[in-house]
């Protein structure tokens, strides 16, 4: 027998509650490592001084405002970025003019952090929530138009000219051929844009924030306070992995038809 297949096989009889039980543990094991080496333990205190950081931060009464605060920047920014990228990345798929002028910009701006433009978006918009949620609009924006327009260009070509040659319109060939063609890509784009979203939580939340996970963050680095801050980056974590599942669930369920490859 076949040694890879006979080891492929071991994994897939293992349940996948089984496998994640053990990548938690080790991830334990790594964490509990690093907090006796003297090199790191400043850095990663152990799990029960972050845990307990908890109950530090609700009783400063800042831990649900910084939450709740840091959700409604990165749900309204992520919202935007993809009600702007999907029409541009349609325009920019369907009509070359818009392509030819809009997409050196984009590849462009792609390429420079947030951190980068954050200081101008503070002088035109002000310090606040206002500037956060147009950093990460911007952000989003650029991930997903590029995600939804390489699904635009790479519908089938053969597709599109035979509803022309049925009569179909511009409008029935993007409600009948286009958009279920791109829908996968689309719900991609969606999950891209949340994560991007929260990458640039920090960035965001450095324009003069008074709650927020990323802005917290900072201010417990300044006061030097590793547990604390190590819980907020697990919560930021918690929060990606949270929302990735939600939409990896609605992906499953709008594109049951579609074939994918096993692994």
């Amino acid at each position: 027998m076949d040694k890879r297949n006979s080891k492929s096989g071991l994994a897939d009889r293992i349940p996948g509650k089984v496998w994640l039980l053990l990548s938690f543990l080790a991830a334990l094991l790594l964490w509990w490592v690093l907090s006796i080496i003297p090199a790191t333990s400043r850095a990663f205190p152990n799990m029960f001084k972050v845990l307990g950081s908890i109950s530090t931060m609700i009783t400063r009464g800042v831990l649900w405002k910084d939450i709740s605060s840091s959700l409604i920047s990165v749900f309204s920014g992520y919202v935007l970025g993809f009600v702007i990228a999907l029409p541009v990345a349609i325009l920019m798929a369907w009509y070359k003019p818009v392509r030819f002028i809009i997409e050196p910009w984009i590849q462009f701006i792609r390429n420079i952090p947030p951190l980068a433009y954050v200081p101008l978006i503070v002088i035109a918009a002000g310090v606040g929530r206002k500037p956060q949620i147009i950093v990460i609009t911007i952000a989003c924006f650029l991930t997903m138009c590029v995600t939804i327009y390489q699904g635009v260009i790479n519908v089938d070509e053969t597709l599109i000219k035979a509803a022309r040659v049925l009569g179909a319109t511009d409008k029935d060939i993007f409600i009948r051929v286009i958009a279920p063609a791109t829908l996968p890509f689309i719900l991609t784009a969606i999950r891209l844009g949340a994560s991007v979203a929260l990458t640039t939580l920090i960035a965001a939340e450095s324009t003069g924030a008074t709650a927020g996970l990323g802005m917290r963050i900072r201010s417990l680095n300044n006061s030097f306070e590793p547990a604390p801050m190590l819980l907020y980056i697990i919560i930021i974590g918690i929060l990606g992995i949270t929302i990735e599942k939600l939409i990896k669930t609605a992906e499953r369920r709008l594109t049951s038809w579609q074939e994918k490859r096993e692994i």
